[in-house]
């Protein structure tokens, strides 16, 4: 089998936010932006790789969630403790120095040696979904 990643999703509460975060901070590409009502869907990507995709969308707008299950997601949201993705890096310290100047981050850990064997940082985007950035070596 050959199957890959396409997209993977975050939830997003302000999407001017989210646009900003994701392209002038991480330097992303803004791929898609599509409305539908009051709410957008926001496609958004490293320029280095095309073929994947961060689909930045509203929370819990699934017609099978329930209103407890809305509310638990927006709590955990808020908190920041609802969504993640792991990013690479192949100068974690130089990014993450570049990535820290916006005062709009919200830096959890700077760069540090994990004892499961990374290296990474960890920031929040503007929904509080935690954003891990981990030091890679390509050969």
């Amino acid at each position: 089998m050959d199957i890959s990643i396409h997209s993977s999703f975050l939830p997003h509460d302000d999407a001017d936010a989210a646009i900003t975060f994701y392209r002038d901070v991480l330097g992303f590409e803004v791929r898609n932006d599509v409305g539908y009502q009051d709410m957008r869907w926001i496609t958004v990507g490293p320029p280095s790789q095309p073929e994947i995709n961060i689909v930045l969308s509203p929370p819990a707008v699934d017609p099978g969630i329930t209103e407890a299950e809305r509310a638990t997601i927006v709590e955990m949201m808020a908190k920041g403790t609802y969504a993640m993705v792991v990013l690479a890096s192949e100068d974690l310290d130089g990014d993450f120095a570049k990535i820290a100047q916006h005062d709009s981050v919200e830096v959890v850990e700077a760069p540090t040696d994990q004892p499961y064997g990374v290296r990474d940082c960890s920031l929040r985007d503007p929904a509080g979904n935690m954003i891990k950035i981990q030091q890679v070596r390509r050969s």
